[in-house]
């Protein structure tokens, strides 16, 4: 089920009937059974696994706490071992296994010897990678001692299924997650401000996925799909959509599950805070799935030593981390590589730190220069921009040509149009709607870094002009919306991961 489906429009003000009127102690029940049948609109039988994983995370979390409590930290470590490994073999199987046997016969082919593997026929499970690092995240956080265990596996089985960020997150922490969904029999409600909030963040995040980012997909698909009718104008039209449809359309689920989640009194972390605008690759990463980004630190970055083992360790840990996020990201070589890239970024970043201290302070340049910051940006940006491409691209053949033509092109402002993105599948008038659009996601993003909350002018407004606010976003999605009987709704690109 998607948040941009008539299944979902039907599905979730059914939910929220119930789960108002039900009696408070069977809330929690009622969200249970509603996050399941979410999970069960896509396959009945991968819930199974879902169940799996929070049964084997819920029972070894209870056996990590009473052996850490009686001193026995042999059988804590032993038992947190068999976890990970039960959670990270089926997302193993099910997400890699044709990668690793594909690339296995690559490795035996290029030492001469013959080898043919047979495909595993397997589907990838929807949202497998988010829900299997939320669970082990918990597990994790009961043996640091971070908190005690949750005796009561249906609650337990609720955090883990919770549906509005179940299948593409935040990657939710049991220390903020967890609490909420105890005691959710004692949330208030009835809480017009924050109903309004939750309504306004969803509004926004189907402004982001069905105008802007699906938008960008028709005009990316395009020129991704038939790469030789195009030129090098279109390359680079295609490469920043890119950037622009993949936020959009990963930030735009952040922001419908954050709200639909705040409508039920339950707040989830934030997972994006304007990473477009960030001055540096380690700033962008402070801004851009923000969970994964903390998972991986608290999980894998800091356990390897993070920075407290000198300069060199600490470049070692950072490359371990991104290459791992890559693969975390896709079963491809174009995934890794991606993360790989952006630990080249970070780790140029950081040796080149003290060098670059020292030439601003000889040229007296503040810190915070607005000149220096813009320059900054853009070329933050430019970087990320050009790692966007390893993600999207459909073979290595096609990224050679694309970057050979997009850098061996002579470049004639008046004839980027010509060159090809006037004919990338959107039409002019559809042009003017996503320049527009994209007028609206920058000033909003500009808002959010001078800290000028929308939703803080919003509340202060007339009821009149709130309910005009929500009938005036409802029908720019109806009017400029991507969706309709002859159109395939678009996934959340996030949904594979």
């Amino acid at each position: 089920m998607q948040f941009n489906s008539f299944q979902f429009l039907v599905f979730f003000p059914v939910t929220l009937l119930i789960y108002f009127t039900v009696p408070k102690k069977l809330r929690y029940l009622w969200l249970l059974a509603a996050s399941y049948y979410f999970y069960m609109s896509w396959s009945v039988k991968y819930s199974l696994l879902l169940l799996f994983s929070t049964t084997v995370t819920y029972g070894g979390s209870l056996l990590i706490h009473k052996y850490g409590t009686t001193g026995e930290k042999r059988k804590a470590k032993l038992t947190l071992t068999a976890v990970l490994a039960l959670n990270f073999g089926i997302l193993v199987y099910f997400k890699y296994a044709n990668f690793l046997l594909s690339s296995l016969e690559v490795v035996l082919h290029a030492l001469s010897i013959p080898a043919s593997f047979s495909a595993v026929d397997v589907l990838l499970p929807v949202g497998i990678s988010f829900y299997i690092f939320q669970a082990v995240g918990y597990s994790f956080d009961v043996y640091y001692g971070k908190l005690a265990p949750e005796t009561n596996l249906l609650r337990y089985a609720l955090f883990v299924s919770y549906f509005p960020q179940l299948v593409a997150g935040p990657i939710e922490r049991s220390g903020n997650l967890l609490p909420q969904l105890k005691n959710v029999e004692s949330i208030k409600l009835w809480d017009g401000k924050r109903i309004r909030r939750g309504a306004l963040l969803m509004l926004y995040g189907f402004i982001l996925k069905m105008i802007i980012s699906d938008r960008c997909a028709i005009a990316v698909d395009e020129v991704f799909n038939n790469c030789l009718n195009y030129t090098a104008g279109a390359y680079v039209a295609a490469a920043l959509l890119f950037t622009v449809q993949i936020y959009c359309d990963f930030a735009g689920y952040t922001y419908i599950a954050i709200g639909t989640s705040r409508i039920m009194g339950v707040e989830l972390m934030n997972n994006f805070n304007s990473p477009y605008l960030a001055v540096s690759i380690k700033d962008f990463w402070n801004r851009w799935h923000i969970s994964l980004s903390t998972w991986f630190k608290d999980y894998l970055y800091i356990p390897l030593g993070g920075s407290r083992k000198g300069r060199l360790r600490k470049c070692f840990n950072l490359f371990v981390v991104f290459a791992v996020s890559g693969l975390w990201h896709g079963a491809g070589w174009n995934f890794i590589l991606w993360g790989i890239i952006h630990a080249i970024y970070r780790i140029a970043e950081e040796l080149t730190a003290e060098p670059r201290k020292e030439l601003r302070q000889r040229l007296g340049i503040a810190e915070d220069n607005p000149l220096l910051m813009l320059v900054q940006r853009l070329v933050t940006f430019c970087l990320v921009a050009f790692a966007w491409l390893f993600f999207r691209i459909q073979n290595f053949d096609q990224l050679k040509y694309m970057v050979y033509c997009i850098f061996m092109t002579t470049w004639q402002l008046g004839s980027i149009w010509s060159s090809g993105i006037g004919a990338m599948a959107l039409l002019t008038p559809e042009w003017k709607v996503l320049a527009v659009s994209l007028v609206f996601l920058a000033v909003s993003d500009i808002l959010r870094e001078k800290k000028i909350p929308f939703s803080d002018w919003f509340e202060a407004r007339s009821p009149v002009f709130r309910a005009a606010t929500f009938i005036l976003g409802i029908l720019l999605i109806l009017t400029f919306g991507i969706y309709g009987s002859s159109y395939d709704p678009a996934a959340f690109i996030y949904f594979q991961f």
